[in-house]
């Protein structure tokens, strides 16, 4: 048996909280403690009140103030807060409690409420470009901002196209993704931007804008970004008109502010249905290097496996560090500067080698521990998933190692990964 209790409030449809019916505040205020509380109104057909007003719902007699329950069901250990809350609401009305004994609470592990509208999560005022801005001026945009993708509009505001880093890269020619060009020495940025200056956005944008308006509902559009293989929508107005972005992260910054504390609900007993652990969703297939691999080869991964990270094991497969991209371009740089040629795009990897023989020299005699980054942040595989949202957020990691509790390696989770199970209609 489990230990619960019930708030009930007796009031009017009259009565009011900050301007709207006080039965609508109520409802809200609870929701927004994230407990294990259900919550229902009820409208009654007839009754009185204190100062003798008589309420009806027959037609003869028209009365607009009939009475109103309010019923809050809760776990016990959560009451004083939530009664707290409502009685300070409460100026005209009565506020009641009993104590009950539940026999089952079950309940669906939903990361988002279903809902939940684009406009209410959307990024509003994002950066956009014209048909007619140079690219190195989007360039420009892009590696000052935490995306990847801007979109471009007409005169009129209304989205044409998306511009992204993979139209900079195979259609403008652009040698390296952006967080690479990032972390390049300062005189190579220059002539990479002033290679794109004479493009426009127009030119290589993808088109049609694919966008979704905004009163669709979270769970179709992350629906579509699925389908559709992109992390992020432009938001139309009634109008047609850019009125917001909606990304992965605006989704997943929703899902911490409103999903429930479900450790908490499984700590009072409450059955929790469809709630998925990390488990579920890492990607087990992910490449792997040893300590001892030399720095060449872990390159060679990185380059023919089109990645941007290799995990490093040791033989019983516990995780020792993490090798990206743009770590091994940092570190080598200072020592040959023929580093850059080992990830501009173009110039396919052997090509690189014969270039640079004396580099490929030095990278064969270094390993992977030598480079690799140890300060990880990783997760175990049976944390639910919404503490990898968090974790992620939180570092800006869009892809997270996964260790059993032992420190072995298991996989890694993806930021797509957890729109699939977690936010989707047809998750």
């Amino acid at each position: 048996m489990l230990k619960y209790k019930v708030i009930e409030i007796f009031t009017g449809e009259e009565a009011r909280r900050e301007g709207k019916p006080l039965y609508s505040a109520v409802v809200e205020a609870v929701n927004g403690l994230k407990i294990a509380a259900r919550t229902m109104v009820t409208r009654g057909i007839e009754g009185s009140y204190e100062n003798g007003e008589m309420a009806t719902g027959k037609i003869e007699v028209l009365s607009y103030n009939l009475p109103v329950r309010i019923t809050i069901v809760l776990p016990a250990a959560d009451f004083d807060r939530a009664l707290s809350r409502v009685t300070e609401m409460v100026t005209d009305g009565i506020v009641a409690t009993l104590d009950v004994t539940v026999v089952s609470h079950k309940t669906r592990g939903l990361l988002m409420p279903k809902q939940t509208r684009v406009r209410e999560i959307m990024t509003l005022d994002p950066s956009k470009v014209g048909t007619s801005t140079p690219l190195d001026e989007v360039a420009r945009i892009l590696l000052s901002s935490a995306f990847t993708g801007l979109p471009v509009v007409d005169e009129q505001s209304r989205p044409v196209g998306v511009i992204s880093q993979g139209d900079l890269i195979y259609k403008a020619g652009m040698p390296m993704r952006l967080g690479l060009l990032a972390a390049s020495e300062g005189e190579r940025i220059g002539p990479v931007l002033e290679s794109l200056a004479a493009r426009k956005a127009g030119e290589v944008m993808t088109r049609p804008a694919i966008t979704v308006a905004e009163d669709d509902f979270v769970t179709d559009a992350v629906a579509l970004m699925l389908e559709r293989g992109v992390k992020r929508f432009p938001v139309v107005d009634a109008e047609g008109k850019l009125a917001g972005m909606l990304s992965r992260v605006d989704v997943f910054r929703t899902a911490m502010r409103e999903c429930p504390d479900w450790k908490a609900f499984q700590q009072r007993d409450i059955q929790i249905e469809g709630l998925l652990h990390v488990s579920d969703i890492m990607r087990r297939d992910v490449h792997t290097v040893a300590p001892d691999t030399p720095v060449e080869e872990v390159l060679r991964t990185i380059d023919c496996n089109d990645i941007q990270r290799v995990c490093v094991v040791d033989r019983d497969g516990t995780f020792l560090g993490l090798i990206s991209d743009r770590d091994l371009l940092i570190a080598f740089s200072d020592c040959h500067p023929g580093i850059w040629d080992y990830f501009v795009g173009k110039i396919p990897f052997t090509e690189r080698g014969r270039r640079h023989r004396e580099l490929r020299e030095y990278l064969r005699a270094r390993t992977a521990a030598e480079v690799m980054s140890t300060d990880i942040v990783t997760i175990r595989e049976d944390a639910p998933i919404e503490e990898a949202i968090r974790v992620m957020l939180d570092g800006a990691i869009k892809r997270l190692p996964v260790l059993d509790e032992e420190g072995k390696f298991r996989g890694m989770i993806s930021r797509d990964s957890l729109l699939h199970v977690g936010f989707s209609s047809s998750g």
